[in-house]
């Protein structure tokens, strides 16, 4: 059953203007729709990357030390966190699109305020809000994927989360492009925070603005006093398939620096190419699960993720493992889009605060698996701690195999 009414539409295409029959007019509009979703998606994940492409000049400006830095970095996960317990209800009580558009505006508002910090506590706080503001962000805009997909009889939700990871690359870019400019962390921020705002004005009144009273009704659930077991064991696939994704991010260039004995500039060659598998690979992710079913598509990831993983820890050569983080990108770029199309379509959770209950589990393992390397990796060595990770992959195969609700 759809989540809400789309009678809607026949009130808000246009008319005058368009010239057509009104079978094509519906679907150049719902084309527009799921673009201006995707440019969310995308303003979403450059104002992430436009954030990390300044880590070093921020930690340059401050004289921060490693130790410190680490510290500080935490404010933006605790904001995250402090978030979580009530994003989901404030979602499904104003609405995706309300939330979606101030909350983007707010996160993005961040990135100058973190950019005029020039003591460690200001940069704390800044981090702190650009979690806070950002969990809103994520939930609301993944929950306008979710309605988007809705007005879809094909898979399209894994090319939001394409773009998200687009963004990465654009905001990179962009980065380098305000170095070679020699504009300051402020103004480079300015920039991005204006190139939001152009993001926002221009697609804001494509936004989905419908909810259905069955939404309304649910509004009031709690996890805690009715827990629902499907969305449980989706939150936790999700959970290992963020904590590879976050091992990747993090520790796949000291993999390639101490394992592999990478050359110079060549250290950067995992990190990269497991970028562009993941983008790649939520870019087909849409033409598989239509070809082949989101279940299939997920145990595959699943063993995906642990083949690309025992690859690297039993071939170390720069070629072999190269390839092998490649093919962990491939298996992870399908987790969260399919995992939380699933979620956000339960019949007894409204979809704001079904995709908060798996967005914390998940975000759990992109927070823990890190660290739980770096101790690992303490305690006997980092080929080791690779090997123990290689299991969540299998983990995901196993648990989608018994879950019914992913079909």
């Amino acid at each position: 059953m759809p989540l809400f009414d789309y009678s809607f539409l026949s009130k808000i295409l246009p008319k005058a203007k368009i010239k057509k029959g009104f079978r094509k007019a519906k679907k150049s509009y719902l084309n527009r729709v799921r673009l201006a979703t995707s440019l969310f998606f995308f303003g979403m994940g450059f104002c992430f990357a436009t954030w990390a492409s300044r880590i070093p000049d921020i930690k340059s400006a401050l004289q921060l030390s490693e130790a410190a830095l680490g510290t500080l970095l935490f404010a933006m996960p605790i904001g995250q966190l402090f978030a979580m317990p009530f994003s989901g209800k404030v979602v499904t009580r104003f609405g995706s699109r309300t939330i979606t558009l101030w909350g983007l505006i707010l996160y993005a508002a961040c990135l100058p305020l973190i950019g005029l910090a020039t003591e460690k506590w200001q940069l704390a706080v800044g981090l702190f809000l650009f979690g806070l503001f950002g969990n809103f962000c994520n939930i609301a805009v993944n929950t306008q994927g979710v309605y988007t997909q809705q007005l879809f009889d094909k898979p399209i939700i894994g090319s939001f989360h394409g773009s998200w990871s687009l963004a990465g690359f654009c905001g990179a870019l962009t980065g380098l492009l305000m170095l070679a400019l020699e504009l300051s962390v402020f103004q480079h921020f300015v920039v991005a925070f204006a190139f939001v705002l152009i993001i926002i004005a221009t697609n804001q009144k494509f936004m989905i603005k419908a909810q259905s009273k069955h939404e309304a009704e649910k509004s009031t659930y709690s996890f805690w006093k009715n827990p629902d077991k499907n969305l449980l064991l989706l939150g936790v696939i999700c959970f290992c398939g963020m904590a590879s994704e976050g091992i990747m991010f993090d520790w796949s260039g000291v993999y390639f620096k101490e394992i592999i004995k990478a050359p110079g500039a060549l250290v950067v060659l995992g990190y990269t190419t497991f970028m562009i598998s993941m983008a790649s690979g939520r870019f087909l992710s849409d033409f598989l699960v239509a070809r082949y079913g989101a279940r299939k598509v997920l145990i595959i990831s699943g063993l995906v993720i642990s083949t690309g993983l025992y690859t690297a820890v039993l071939l170390p050569y720069i070629i072999p493992c190269t390839i092998a983080f490649m093919l962990v990108g491939f298996g992870v770029s399908n987790v969260v889009p399919i995992i939380f199309n699933v979620a956000g379509n339960s019949k007894t959770v409204p979809t704001g605060i079904a995709l908060t209950i798996v967005t914390s589990i998940s975000f759990l393992g992109f927070l823990m698996g890190p660290p739980l390397i770096g101790y690992i990796a303490e305690l006997t060595s980092l080929k080791h701690s690779f090997a123990i990770i290689g299991i969540f992959g299998v983990l995901v195969s196993l648990l989608v195999w018994r879950l019914k609700v992913i079909k």
